[in-house]
């Protein structure tokens, strides 16, 4: 698991620009929706990956745990994938050509495409009868064409996401900010997401909550999720 490093300097000019360290802890238990990204066989499994993240298999058990939350105060699970294609590779050559040497791109086909063993959710999560299952083709599940979940969370009257997956600094990111610009309230779970090295993890996190969103833990999360259903029991 990583080690999460917010520092005090940071907290501090959230507050000042805030005047809380967690502007989203208000949110609406039945408006929140749980993005899981990209824990995927091909980001996981040695013997099918073509980009493997060891600390992704890591944080399996805080997204299970604050899957049920979500579900449980109301909620909805959605899990992304990511899903390599030859048209897309066609298209985003700036990364496919540019940024990624021809036998990754390979790799990455022969792993990612559609149907293929690295394609499939890790089998350790615990995927709902309800829950959602979207495949992407950008980084951002939010990057036009790369997916239908914003209308999918907009058809469920979702206003709050909370990112969890891997990569933290490149997927994870991505749809959190892009997630923020489309005027979702955005909240990264530390101890939920995955990156190749403290330092990544860290640099994405830290990024992000000074200008785009919340970070809290999954433990945060799940005391709010918990506190606002049962608010809203009582008052009912």
């Amino acid at each position: 698991m990583h080690k999460i490093d917010i520092p005090d300097w940071l907290k501090d000019h959230v507050v000042e620009r805030r005047g809380t360290l967690h502007a989203f802890a208000g949110m609406a238990p039945a408006r929140t929706a749980l993005l899981v990204v990209d824990l995927q066989r091909g980001f996981m499994d040695p013997a099918v990956g073509h980009s493997v993240v060891p600390e992704a298999v890591e944080i399996v058990p805080n997204v299970n745990a604050l899957a049920r939350t979500v579900r449980e105060t109301g909620g909805s699970v959605v899990f992304i994938r990511m899903v390599a294609s030859v048209e897309v590779m066609r298209t985003w050559t700036v990364y496919y050509e540019d940024l990624t040497l021809k036998e990754r791109r390979a790799r990455r086909l022969d792993s990612m495409g559609e149907g293929r063993p690295g394609h499939a959710l890790w089998p350790e999560l615990e995927v709902g009868p309800a829950d959602i299952i979207v495949d992407k083709t950008y980084f951002s599940a939010f990057m036009p064409g790369s997916s239908d979940l914003e209308g999918q969370l907009r058809d469920r009257g979702v206003d709050t996401v909370l990112v969890t997956g891997c990569v933290t600094n490149t997927c994870c990111e991505s749809t959190a900010r892009d997630a923020m610009m489309h005027n979702f309230r955005t909240v990264m779970i530390a101890d939920a997401n995955a990156a190749r090295s403290d330092a990544a993890h860290n640099a994405a996190l830290q990024n992000f909550y000074l200008s785009f969103g919340d970070v809290m833990t999954t433990a945060e999360a799940q005391a709010y999720l918990e506190a606002n259903a049962g608010a809203k029991a009582a008052s009912a």
